[in-house]
């Protein structure tokens, strides 16, 4: 750092004052010092002040650089981080846009000078449900040139997946492809993205800025007269990485003793007032691991018995995925030829069906050293939830709705990481760490008056509970529809009671559901929709907003296609047209989805 000269003695301040200045300013960064500069002279000129013959001649300010900060999401990962750039760039002079891909225009991108890329990859390789059509059309032969375009690409992903990232790796190489200039390489990260994505955003935002003329100063404008207000894009208090430490309140099986399923109704109490969050946003739950499986993995790599590297394992280490980059530090770091042919192609989707890591030490035992095991390993992530409750109902509490997962594979008992952890080892009584995840795109109309569908099966139904309650609570006079479908009404109806009451005070309007096997044929949600079509139909023409929280590949995916169905039937049965119609719906607001 370039030496700052002293203020001399008789600069015009009092002893004590050019003390407290010298300190300030020998400590200071040159950015901060920039900064200062702009901030005086923003003051003087507030104040109809001139500095004077004392003063130095001011700098021009650099010109404000184009901006257009671009994401695809589908959780709110990538979406957080472009709106945190948006504050970042802001601050530094750049004059800032963000565009969710949902509502980008492809031809009005290839016009920006400078754009910084958010996206993440959802499932084997395929883009975010509102990045969809932008990845499709990008990657089209009739996609505008990006000629001159300087850009930057950051992709979200989980290295659980085979095609880890492919989202964000096809839209770099496309954007280069169609004539933009890389102004910083791409970056692919996994669960445990915060640091190195604010290291990136850092680098790129320098990397994107023009270099200023030697001896300038970047000057900071500061508007005296605006009230700042707070940003729809404020993060939550109580984040992953600042997770809020909740009381296990109440947690019951909702399933009848002769059901197939076990799903559990757990209540979090936080005292803290700054546990907030809306109807339809996520709830995050990090969890403990299985002591069993932490001791039989420690067995299959010769650390047995270790007590202090147990308890790593079980509290904060994910112990279950099995991913190509770990079989890969694997055989790095042991040599050994059988783990090495698992990274060939085609042979590790092969063993890796089905497995977990537990399978790929005990198939290939190497005795490793404490640290050398714990490297391999990434942070165990917390599991998100869609909170099943409404603040205002229930205030300083969060409730979720959780399905007990449980399997048997390749002669091993398999389980879910989080809902087995609190299924079988939280107690009432006990703590938890819970936080916030906003969902921006999943929530009630603004205008309560507005008819509402709400479809979900199984634990989907767990947002719509919150979506009643706030009604309930807030008065809203808007009609409220709700499809449910499980397996068997005596065993899985899940908050039956609680239905049957909203439907009596009239905050539910009414409830179709689908039992798929209290009968031979088979029953779902997507059967009622079709069956009610007519109704449906009259309730979108009122302007309702429609719901769908469930299983992406299997119940959000069918009633997808029966929505358009019902929806291309006012266009003569043409499904093209009830596809688009239910596109426009998406767009406007109107069809909102929250599936996983």
């Amino acid at each position: 750092m370039t030496a700052v000269p002293f203020l001399p003695k008789n600069a015009p301040f009092a002893a004590e004052d050019i003390n407290v200045l010298n300190q300030l300013v020998q400590r200071s960064t040159p950015l901060q010092r920039s900064w200062l500069s702009g901030f005086l002279a923003g003051l003087d000129a507030a104040h109809g002040q001139s500095v004077g013959a004392v003063a130095p001649a001011a700098q021009a300010p650099r010109p404000r650089q184009p901006l257009t900060i671009l994401y695809g999401s589908e959780s709110g990962n990538a979406e957080t981080l472009a709106l945190k750039a948006k504050k970042l760039a802001a601050k530094q002079n750049f004059d800032v846009r963000v565009v969710d891909m949902a509502d980008a225009d492809l031809a009005t991108l290839a016009k920006a000078k400078n754009l910084i890329v958010y996206i993440s990859t959802w499932g084997e390789g395929d883009p975010p449900q509102r990045a969809a059509d932008f990845y499709k059309a990008i990657l089209s032969e009739d996609a505008p040139r990006f000629d001159g375009v300087r850009f930057a690409v950051l992709a979200l992903g989980d290295t659980a997946y085979v095609n880890f990232c492919q989202t964000g790796r096809e839209v770099d190489k496309r954007l280069e492809a169609l004539g933009g200039i890389r102004a910083a390489d791409r970056v692919d990260l996994d669960l445990d993205f915060q640091k190195a994505a604010a290291a990136w955003t850092d680098k790129a935002l320098e990397t994107i800025a023009p270099a200023e003329p030697a001896g300038s100063a970047t000057v900071v404008h500061v508007d005296f007269k605006t009230p700042v207000a707070a940003d729809e894009d404020d993060e939550p208090r109580f984040t992953a990485e600042n997770p809020a430490e909740a009381e296990i309140s109440e947690l019951i099986n909702l399933n009848g003793t002769g059901s197939t399923r076990e799903t559990w109704h757990a209540e979090f109490a936080v005292e803290d007032p700054g546990f907030i969050y809306k109807p339809g946003d996520a709830i995050g739950l990090f969890p403990e691991n299985d002591p069993e499986l932490a001791e039989d993995l420690l067995k299959a790599v010769g650390l047995a018995g270790d007590a202090a590297l147990k308890k790593k394992l079980v509290e904060s280490y994910d112990i279950t995925t099995l991913s190509r980059p770990l079989v890969d530090a694997y055989a790095k770091l042991t040599g050994s030829k059988g783990v090495a042919k698992l990274l060939e192609e085609g042979e590790l989707a092969r063993f890796a069906a089905d497995r977990q890591l537990i399978d790929l030490f005990e198939s290939f035992p190497e005795k490793l050293a404490g640290d050398q095991f714990l490297k391999l390993l990434r942070p165990l992530p917390g599991r998100l939830y869609s909170v099943a409750s409404s603040l205002k109902a229930h205030p300083g509490e969060a409730h979720l709705l959780v399905g007990a997962v449980r399997w048997s594979s390749h002669g091993r008992a398999r389980k879910g990481v989080t809902s087995t952890y609190l299924a079988d080892r939280c107690k009432v009584g006990g703590k938890a760490r819970i936080y916030v995840k906003p969902n921006r795109h999943f929530g009630l109309p603004a205008d309560g008056d507005r008819p509402i569908i709400m479809i979900g099966a199984g634990t989907g139904v767990a947002p719509y509970r919150g979506f009643i309650e706030e009604r309930a609570e807030t008065g809203a006079k808007g009609k409220s529809w709700l499809f449910f479908g499980e397996r068997n009404f005596s065993n899985d109806f899940l908050y039956q009671l609680e239905w049957q009451d909203h439907l009596a005070s009239g905050t539910l309007s009414r409830i179709d559901v689908a039992f798929s096997r209290d009968q031979p044929e088979k029953i779902y949600v997507q059967t009622r929709l079709w069956e009610r079509r007519a109704e449906l139909q009259k309730w979108l023409d009122e302007g309702a907003h429609i719901y769908v929280c469930g299983d992406e590949k299997g119940m959000a995916k069918d009633v997808d296609v029966t929505l358009a169905r019902i929806l291309a039937e006012t266009a003569n049965g043409d499904e093209e047209a009830g596809r688009a119609k239910l596109k426009d719906l998406a767009k406007a607001g109107r069809y909102q989805r929250d599936v996983y």
